[in-house]
């Protein structure tokens, strides 16, 4: 049990974040706002009610009382293991009344329609609510098929069929959109049905980009997208020449690769692309890995700070300003990648990452309105330009209070739940403005890196601490204020920064000096 005194009034809370477990004792506390220090969740101390993703769970809260200068905090055994049931969240249990007629219609398994369906029966919507996915499983965190690859989907699982069940949440797998009728109001789905909604929810996601060299069609080539890649790729990899295409999001969280079973000393791991300030690559499988860009790399690398020194450290080269231009094989399987400077590294196995884009091909033709990119523009309510209409996660281009709100895409697990939080609370005409600070986290070689903000645009930089000894927090200045704050084994600063940040401050690059 944690407790808070915030002035003159305690608090008794779980003490620790449902999301994985941090310890609210080290957060950050803002008036009634308790912050988790590793991944940025925050909680409302008085009712525990989620304040800021990405956890899905509130934490437990108990009766303090205050007796001769004394304080006594009331709970029944066992109690502080379990979620919090706070008032909003009783109308779950309410489920789905047949006398409500209303279908509310998800497209999409992810964490954006997930946090979209619970949040339409916390604010007491009894209507149908549908998510359909082309995915095989309910919705899980994505994060782990990098991390811990030896997992079965159903330990990664973000809610168990059971609990959809429980709340009248309809879910439909192996069910891809294939178009919409706006004017309708129907969707047609790939095995020939169609469903007709009353307020739409468009939440497909995004998927890897094709890798366009030859050979990209040989057998043993994988994206990382799905329980079923992360098993076959840990099948496969395992004491054999790997390459990764890509460091963004793929190559950056195999980190935990070194969990595998001890390979061959002559395991060969090759990564082709760099990353972003938050998004560092950080893989490596036991032998010697090998890393090339077609780009400059970002400040923490051109400035071969610690994460760069840390992945050499293990055996990792990085081979700069070339490209991939051909993946060779035989008998169908691939068995070598070809790089631009006539460079052969041998592959029995190649992870594809090159980036990702929106998931929304199927509304090709339709009056939505869509970025070059293909992401659905949508408004601060998550609205579309489109009646009824709503779209939210991977998929979607939005203003950005912190790019003075200008559209963009942020590809991050907390704002997608964001993004289903409030465009549920607009479908039910609750007129809710996104207010979100973007959130990531990753580890490198087990040293935790945080990135809040957004330093889209960033033209310098405050960095405190000590790189040498990994030890830092890096400061992303533009128009002379801090936009965005990144750190290594410095929690929990970055949470500091988000909160402050989401209060709507400014801080100045002198402040930050």
């Amino acid at each position: 049990v944690l407790l808070v005194r915030n002035r003159r009034e305690f608090s008794a809370l779980g003490s620790k974040c449902p999301h994985y477990g941090a310890p609210l004792s080290k957060g950050v506390l803002r008036g009634e706002r308790l912050r988790c220090p590793w991944h940025g969740a925050c909680f409302n101390i008085r009712t525990g009610d989620i304040e800021e993703y990405p956890s899905l769970d509130c934490i437990s809260c108990f009766k303090v009382t205050v007796e001769d200068g004394k304080v006594f905090v009331t709970a029944k055994k066992k109690v502080p293991t379990l979620p919090a049931v706070p008032e909003h969240e009783q109308h779950l249990e309410l489920g789905r009344c047949l006398v409500n007629q209303n279908t509310m219609l998800l497209l999409g398994g992810g964490v954006a329609a997930l946090v979209c369906a619970e949040t339409l029966r916390q604010e007491g919507f009894t209507g149908r609510i549908i998510m359909a996915t082309r995915e095989k499983h309910v919705p899980y965190d994505k994060s782990k098929l990098s991390k811990e690859m030896d997992l079965k989907a159903e330990e990664i699982y973000l809610r168990k069929p059971e609990f959809l069940k429980a709340r009248g949440i309809e879910f439909w797998t192996e069910k891809e959109a294939v178009s919409v009728d706006f004017q309708k109001q129907r969707v047609h789905f790939m095995d020939g049905s169609c469903q007709k909604y009353h307020q739409l929810l468009i939440a497909t996601g995004s998927h890897s980009r094709f890798l366009k060299v030859p050979g990209a069609d040989l057998q043993n080539v994988y994206p990382l997208q799905t329980p079923e890649d992360s098993s076959k790729i840990l099948e496969l990899a395992t004491g054999r020449n790997v390459v990764i295409v890509g460091a963004s999001f793929v190559g950056t969280r195999l980190d935990q690769a070194s969990r595998l079973p001890a390979p061959a000393r002559d395991t060969n791991g090759s990564s082709l692309q760099p990353g972003a300030a938050a998004e560092l690559p950080a893989w490596f499988l036991a032998g010697c890995s090998c890393f090339y860009s077609s780009t400059a790399w970002n400040f923490l690398v051109n400035t071969q700070t610690s994460p760069f020194q840390m992945l050499q450290n293990k055996g990792v080269k990085f081979h700069m300003k070339t490209e991939l231009c051909e993946l060779k094989g035989k008998d169908g399987k691939v068995t070598e990648a070809v790089l631009a400077n006539g460079e052969k590294l041998p592959a029995d196995v190649v992870v594809v990452g090159v980036g990702s884009i929106p998931s929304s091909a199927f509304l090709k033709g339709t009056s939505i309105a869509r970025d070059d990119n293909g992401a659905i523009l949508v408004d601060l309510h998550m609205q579309t330009n489109i009646p009824n209409v709503f779209a939210a996660g991977d998929v979607v281009s939005f203003p950005v209070a912190l790019l003075n709100g200008d559209q963009s895409s942020i590809h991050h697990q907390q704002v997608a739940e964001a993004h289903g939080h409030f465009a549920a609370l607009n479908m039910l005409k609750k007129e809710r403005d996104l207010h979100t600070v973007p959130f990531f986290w990753t580890t490198l070689l087990g040293k935790s890196i945080r990135y809040a903000g957004c330093g889209k645009g960033y033209t310098d930089t405050v960095v405190k601490g000590s790189l040498e000894q990994q030890k830092f927090l890096i400061f992303y200045i533009r128009d002379g204020h801090v936009t965005a704050a990144a750190s290594l084994n410095c929690d929990p600063m970055v949470s500091l920064i988000a909160e402050v940040l989401y209060l709507g401050k400014q801080i100045s690059k002198e402040e930050a000096e």
